[in-house]
């Protein structure tokens, strides 16, 4: 008996305790509380079309008390094109017009110009002219380009500087010297004749402007001179002023240095043959370099005749898409209302 009742009290004991840790157990432990079941609770009791149609109610344009019904103010049926500027269409229409004319003329001038060149080409193959004593002025331009050869003495002492002048990216002058010829004519009473002419010897570094500087290029002796018979330069107006009695020349004006030097106005350029080493060694020593024998004219007209019709056809397109009807019926016409 006495065994029983210590084993019931020792059951009873037990028991106690684990409901004892089982209730501390429980206020120890924290509550976890799941937000996305507290969202899903929430939207449940609000439900977003509820929401979106409150929203929309408070944005409806008839609420607004300066609300106007389509029906109350219907729409207007106006023209969607405007008239254009006048102005703006003549200029317009002169652009390819002209650009049209320029280009025919372009032509013409690459016709003049192909003869010209050729004409040149035809006096350059030709065997050099001696030249008279007297050249009349007015028969040079049919002989322009034309191959002549000259003998007489160099006087240095008028010799004329023109410049500055670059060849191949390099300062320097223009060499005119005039030619004396008096000792090989004679006039009708038997004395020397006035026979001076103009020679461009060639180009010469701007160092070697003092004749000091190039004793080599001042041959004393008589000599003989072969080039090209031109016509007198043509000055624009860019170009300054000559300053003979500063000894200052900008611009090869042949009649201005002609009447300085006592001469004729007859221009001569002296040629050479392409020769990079002569080259080299006449500019070390300030010898001119001449010029080569060869028609220099420049021909760009074919460039013009592209550009010029390339414009009047351009301007013509933009004339015509300015200028087209737009499509007829009631697609002319759009609604429009400005008291909405």
């Amino acid at each position: 008996m006495e065994g029983s009742r210590l084993l019931r009290r020792m059951i009873a004991e037990l028991s106690r305790s684990s409901r004892k840790t089982a209730s501390l157990s429980t206020v120890q432990r924290p509550q976890w509380t799941c937000t996305q079941s507290l969202s899903q609770q929430r939207t449940r009791l609000r439900p977003s079309h509820l929401l979106s149609q409150q929203r929309r109610s408070y944005a409806n344009p008839a609420d607004s008390p300066g609300f106007t019904s389509i029906v109350d103010n219907p729409p207007i049926l106006i023209r969607s094109g405007r008239k254009h500027n006048k102005a703006g269409i003549i200029i317009l229409a002169t652009i390819p017009i002209t650009a049209f004319i320029l280009g025919c003329w372009q032509v013409q001038r690459l016709a003049w110009k192909t003869d010209l060149m050729a004409k040149f080409e035809d006096r350059l193959i030709r065997d050099p002219l001696p030249l008279p004593p007297r050249i009349d002025p007015d028969a040079i331009k049919d002989f322009d380009y034309r191959r002549v050869y000259a003998r007489g003495r160099l006087m240095h002492e008028k010799e004329m500087l023109i410049g500055p002048r670059l060849l191949d990216g390099e300062d320097g002058y223009l060499v005119v010297t005039p030619l004396d010829r008096s000792g090989q004519f004679k006039d009708d009473a038997g004395s020397d004749a006035d026979t001076r002419i103009l020679i461009n010897r060639g180009w010469i570094r701007k160092d070697k402007a003092p004749q000091s500087s190039r004793p080599e290029g001042l041959p004393q002796s008589e000599v003989v001179v072969q080039g090209l018979l031109r016509e007198p330069w043509k000055k624009n107006m860019f170009t300054p002023s000559n300053e003979p009695h500063k000894g200052k020349w900008y611009f090869p004006d042949v009649h201005q240095m002609a009447e300085h030097s006592e001469s004729q106005a007859v221009w001569i350029e002296e040629t050479m043959k392409s020769d990079l080493l002569e080259t080299y060694r006449r500019q070390e020593k300030g010898i001119p370099i001449g010029r080569p024998p060869e028609v220099n004219l420049r021909n760009n007209h074919t460039q013009y005749i592209f550009t010029w019709f390339s414009l009047s056809l351009a301007t013509s397109i933009m004339l015509w898409m300015v200028l087209k009807k737009p499509p007829g019926g009631i697609r002319n016409r759009v609604r429009q209302n400005k008291e909405w």
